[in-house]
């Protein structure tokens, strides 16, 4: 089961100005957002990266950017591979909108106390359980094809945008989308999970400065005949993400 690192992009001028950016064309990282970017391209450098999945958006593709800026353990990191169904929400008649003006809205509070009604206005609107069902199927089917052209030890990135990376956690976790409010997800932040057969594991959540070298494969050790399968939970507690 190969291991998912998905990463927020960071911070954006949008971010900075308070306003809901979306698919607004021509949003970039400020320059905090970019160190940010430098800064976990050099976390990520003692992990081996075999594939790179990025949303459309400039702030995405320029987090990614950074990250093959700095060269992995066996060499230059893939190449980005673009990935519309992991863009951000679209959220219709309120994009480009100013967040302190949206809280007087009366879908605010369905946004924040029953998100899986949360159905953005416009033609271009989009619900909330939508994007969370149209990026798990854009994660799954990535991770069984890095599995099959990688191996089960493959760890791949996919660099995508708060609210998408919260529905992800919140469906690995087994919660309800009306929950994924309870869930954050800052700029730049690492969050790991790993979808055996039976169930996800999330490994770990909205690290914006752990050490992240655990996470690269481990080296192969002879191991007895008779083995937990991939899919058990460690009973007693987990040695480590290694």
């Amino acid at each position: 089961m190969p291991t998912l690192l998905l990463v927020r992009h960071g911070r954006s001028t949008a971010n900075t100005a308070g306003v809901l950016a979306g698919w607004t064309p021509d949003v970039h990282l400020d320059d905090t957002g970019r160190a940010q970017a430098a800064a976990l391209a050099q976390r990520l450098a003692p992990v081996p990266v075999a594939d790179l999945v990025v949303s459309p958006l400039e702030r995405c593709q320029e987090t990614a950017d950074a990250l093959r800026s700095v060269d992995g353990p066996t060499g230059p990191r893939p190449e980005l591979r673009t990935e519309e169904r992991l863009g951000e929400c679209k959220y219709g008649d309120w994009t480009g909108k100013a967040l302190k003006d949206l809280t007087r809205e009366p879908l605010w509070r369905t946004v924040q106390s029953h998100p899986s009604a949360a159905v953005f206005p416009g033609e271009a609107g989009e619900g909330l359980a939508t994007m969370q069902h149209r990026a798990l199927e854009a994660v799954r089917q990535h991770d069984a094809r890095v599995a099959a052209e990688h191996g089960e030890d493959a760890v791949w990135v996919a660099v995508s945008h708060g609210d998408v990376i919260k529905a992800v956690l919140a469906d690995a976790l087994g919660m309800h989308l009306d929950l994924f409010q309870r869930l954050s997800v800052d700029p730049c932040s690492v969050s790991v999970v790993r979808y055996a057969p039976l169930r996800p594991f999330v490994l770990r959540m909205n690290d914006s400065g752990g050490d992240l070298a655990g996470f690269a494969p481990a080296r192969k050790k002879r191991r007895s005949t008779r083995k937990a399968s991939s899919s058990d939970a460690v009973v007693g507690g987990s040695t480590g993400a290694a």
